[in-house]
């Protein structure tokens, strides 16, 4: 884990049980799903593990299984954003204790900072870790959107402040920006909203790409023939998979624990965020989407 980092590093989803418990037994095999998918790390409890609804000790408990079960197969990014400085270092804190090899965190996502406070808050994390800390510059109302100068400064001058996670539009020019502007003091800077830009992003320079997990083997299958240069195997795999990845643009976490109910990973489709459920002309689509994106999963269930 010396070298730079690249590939498809997927968020890992949150299942949870008829009760809406964290069901630890799915977040297992979620696990040992995208291992065996190719993915060359995972994250999380990020967005798209509904983060938000989870308690601080879930949180902890999500952190553990993830590092446990991965068992240094490949790298562990453990996501502390937090509502301040103290608890994400404290969370942060518990994460490298536990075995994560990095930890990824916006800036305060309730108290938007102006960016010394941003700053501040990073300085925070970097004197408090000996792990890698990656930067999650993502938009609002969320996110708190931070420029290259911001982000290369932070590079630059923040010790453990060595990755980027860019997903502020336009996303592609901005990972341009950050390369340009951090320069040497960034080891890499991955891209994100869903994957839908990873061509552009990695003729750009992007050292990979962390969309949610359900689709882990069709995007690092893409990446690994963009960077054997194998831009039109890459680019035709990619428009099969395209349809997916913008039906989950209207859905979110819906979509993403439907496919992976249905490639058998999971136990139920539950989530906790409000609405976050398919009605049946939803799921006939998604049907269709499916029948042309199966053949390129080498786990599905139909």
């Amino acid at each position: 884990m010396s070298q730079p980092w690249r590939g498809i590093f997927p968020i890992v989803i949150t299942p949870f049980t008829d009760s809406y418990e964290l069901d630890e037994a799915s977040l297992r095999r979620v696990v040992r799903f995208c291992i065996d998918a190719g993915a060359r790390g995972l994250v999380g409890p990020a967005n798209a593990s509904e983060f938000a609804a989870l308690s601080d000790d879930e949180r902890r408990r999500w952190i553990e299984i993830v590092v446990s079960e991965c068992s240094g197969q490949i790298p562990v990014v453990a996501a502390t954003t937090s509502g301040h400085a103290l608890p994400a270092v404290a969370l942060s804190r518990f994460a490298q204790e536990v075995g994560a090899d990095c930890v990824m965190a916006m800036p305060p996502h309730v108290l938007h900072p102006d960016a010394e406070g941003c700053y501040e808050y990073y300085l925070a994390l970097s004197s408090a870790l000996e792990i890698p800390v990656m930067i999650q510059n993502y938009i609002g109302p969320v996110g708190t959107p931070m420029s290259p100068v911001l982000i290369a400064r932070m590079c630059r001058e923040l010790p453990q402040v060595q990755y980027v996670k860019e997903e502020t539009l336009p996303s592609s020019r901005m990972i341009s920006a950050t390369i340009e502007a951090a320069g040497p003091y960034c080891q890499g800077v991955f891209g994100g909203i869903a994957g839908q830009y990873i061509l552009d992003e990695h003729r750009r320079g992007a050292c990979g790409s962390m969309p949610a997990c359900q689709t882990t083997d069709v995007l690092q299958a893409v990446w690994d023939r963009l960077e054997a240069g194998n831009e039109s195997e890459a680019r035709s795999m990619f428009n099969r998979v395209l349809p997916l990845i913008s039906y989950e643009r209207q859905y979110g976490v819906a979509l993403y624990k439907e496919v992976m109910y249905r490639r058998g990973v999971i136990a139920t489709r539950i989530c906790r965020a409000p609405g976050r459920e398919l009605d049946e002309w939803d799921r006939l689509e998604l049907d269709a989407i499916l029948a042309d994106v199966a053949p390129l999963m080498g786990i599905y269930t139909p």
